[in-house]
């Protein structure tokens, strides 16, 4: 962990305000070794006990999950009357390489990256715990608040579901999060009522035959056809038989068959993923695409084995909590701060939790303004403007105030 000096946190008069300098420095280097020292989901070790050390130094009691990594950490005492708010933050990282050549604090650990800003994430979090914590010790905290840093969310179906079984939500009537978003400038944040993303599956297909000769096609089962026709045929199929309106997207990521020109295999695997935007057509998801791989694969006389794994529904951000994180980011930056943003067909598990109490996602501009292009997300060069971490940071810290008074 790198070494910053003691941080001043923010007085009275900047209730709930500015991050004084010293605290907004030490949060970036906080943040840049999480970046240079990424985990993948239920292996973030090193990060969890970078978070605990940093919440036990300002005289709070972070507790790690039961699962091995995670943690949460209440603000207050909970009086089991008003429910606390909680911020949650997702800690791990991608299974990428970090491309970014001459970024300074670029990642250290081959093939891992923080490539969807998690990093930014959990240093937000943190970042509002220790102003929320010092407001606390002086009296000037309305109410509990409950930090969550939650693993695996890049693991269907997402670390939520752990955290929840762990007892995380106890005592939670509201939470909140952001996700960094490239396509917003920093010093600004996305906000939608709704569905904000989208739900994600996964699947898994295996197509077996009797195999043989490229020359006798007709005396078996041609395998590699039958493949190229599953992953053509079954996202016509399927958008046919739902709403069009639902958005259902069967999209391909792997195909793999065969060793010779002229042998026709015996097995074949494709992989992809099934997103959808409407939280009814999700639920029947499952029936339908698997329908459709067994009627176009028993056409070609193929064999099919479907693993479909079931990943998160759609985030559906709450009118109310939607409001709140709105209120909260004019009151900090003024009325050009929030913008409006499309759904879109990624998935995030932080959907787990708004099955259980209403909350809000709001997209975290992370964009240079004036900066053409940008790096998208999931991609090796992803980085952020670091200045997004003041940014959240005040975000939360004001929604803890404005929720108390709600």
């Amino acid at each position: 962990m790198s070494q910053e000096p003691e941080a001043d946190l923010p007085g009275e008069a900047v209730l709930p305000g500015t991050l004084p300098e010293g605290l907004r420095a030490e949060l970036v280097a906080f943040r840049r070794d999480l970046h240079m020292h990424p985990e993948l989901g239920n292996q973030e070790f090193r990060t969890t006990a970078a978070i605990k050390e940093r919440l036990e130094k300002a005289g709070l009691k972070p507790r790690v999950l039961a699962v091995g990594t995670g943690l949460v950490c209440d603000i207050g005492d909970w009086d089991g009357e008003r429910p606390m708010l909680a911020l949650r933050a997702d800690i791990d990282a991608l299974p990428i390489p970090d491309t970014k050549s001459e970024c300074p604090y670029r990642s250290t650990v081959p093939d891992r990256a923080h490539a969807c800003g998690h990093d930014v994430h959990t240093t937000v979090v943190l970042g509002a715990g220790l102003v929320l914590a010092d407001l606390h010790s002086r009296g000037l905290l309305p109410r509990p608040v409950r930090l969550l840093f939650q693993p695996a969310e890049e693991v269907l179906p997402g670390g939520a579901a752990d955290a929840i079984e762990c007892g995380v939500l106890d005592g939670v009537g509201r939470i909140i999060a952001v996700h960094c978003d490239p396509k917003v400038d920093a010093g600004k944040i996305g906000l939608r009522q709704g569905a904000i993303t989208s739900a994600c599956d996964r699947l898994e297909i295996s197509l077996d035959g009797p195999g043989g000769h490229t020359a006798r096609p007709h005396l078996t089962t041609d395998l590699v056809t039958a493949a190229a026709r599953v992953v053509t045929d079954v996202p016509a199929l399927v958008a046919r038989r739902v709403d069009t309106r639902s958005g259902v997207a069967v999209t391909w990521g792997r195909i793999e068959s065969g060793h010779a020109p002229n042998v026709i295999p015996q097995h074949a695997e494709l992989s992809g993923t099934v997103r959808c935007l409407d939280i009814e057509a999700w639920r029947q998801a499952p029936d339908i695409v698997v329908a459709a791989i067994d009627e176009v694969a028993n056409l070609h006389r193929a064999k099919s084995e479907i693993t479909y794994v079931r990943g998160v529904p759609p985030v559906v951000n709450d009118p109310v909590v939607t409001e709140l994180v709105r209120e909260a980011m004019i009151a900090r930056r003024g009325t050009d701060s929030v913008e409006g943003t499309e759904q879109s067909l990624g998935g995030e598990d932080f959907s787990w939790y708004l099955e259980h109490v209403p909350g809000a996602m709001a997209r975290l501009g992370v964009r240079t303004p004036g900066e053409r292009g940008g790096r998208d997300l999931h991609q090796g060069d992803f980085d952020a403007d670091e200045s997004a971490i003041t940014v959240g940071v005040e975000l939360f810290t004001a929604a803890a105030f404005i929720d108390a008074v709600s």
